[in-house]
């Protein structure tokens, strides 16, 4: 399955899996704004300029809390797993510290933004060498949620994260200073 097609099946699975409750719910989705959430997602990445491959898939989890409407501080972990092709090979997980800047459009349903600090992992075997890259640097995003039930928040996002590697590693085989990522995924936020 490719993974323009995983993507949508997950899209789909997601708006379905978060849209049910909401047809059987007789409740509001009106809750308390603030408190601490948990989330989990499930996407895939890029290095910019580039294109979304099937292997290329991420997976992150994160606690929260939101302290109103319109900000939450987040902590996650997110794994990028293997990519890399030919004579290079590598591994990127991190976690990132942001601050969630949302603008809440109806009660259910809002736009944010997103900035923060990744701190990453970057192993890279490439031309007969070894390198790992430890560092922190900042990335952006931006996404949708909609509020299926008091508790429970559907998201889509992107990302943009920056990694650096060292041009002078690797016999000068590496032209640039490191691969940006673009990421998209979806996921379920659970607020307690």
């Amino acid at each position: 399955m490719s993974y323009k097609a995983r993507f949508a099946y997950a899209t789909v699975l997601t708006a379905a899996v978060a849209t049910a409750p909401a047809v059987w719910a007789q409740e509001s989705v009106s809750r308390d704004p603030a408190g601490p959430y948990i989330s989990g997602s499930y996407g895939g990445y890029k290095s910019h300029g580039g294109e979304f491959e099937d292997e290329n898939d991420l997976l992150g989890v994160a606690l929260g809390y939101q302290f109103s409407p319109f900000f939450a501080l987040e902590a996650e972990y997110i794994d990028f797993g293997n990519f890399g092709e030919d004579d290079v090979d590598a591994k990127l997980k991190g976690a990132g510290l942001s601050a969630v800047g949302r603008l809440p459009l109806t009660d259910s349903f809002g736009v944010y933004g997103k900035a923060g600090a990744f701190v990453s992992a970057l192993d890279v075997d490439a031309f007969d060498e070894s390198e790992t890259y430890d560092e922190v640097s900042p990335f952006v995003g931006a996404g949708v949620d909609f509020r299926v039930t008091p508790q429970l928040t559907a998201f889509a996002e992107y990302n943009r994260y920056n990694v650096d590697v060292d041009e002078d590693d690797f016999n000068g085989q590496v032209t640039n200073d490191g691969p940006e990522f673009d990421t998209g995924r979806v996921g379920l936020k659970y607020q307690f």
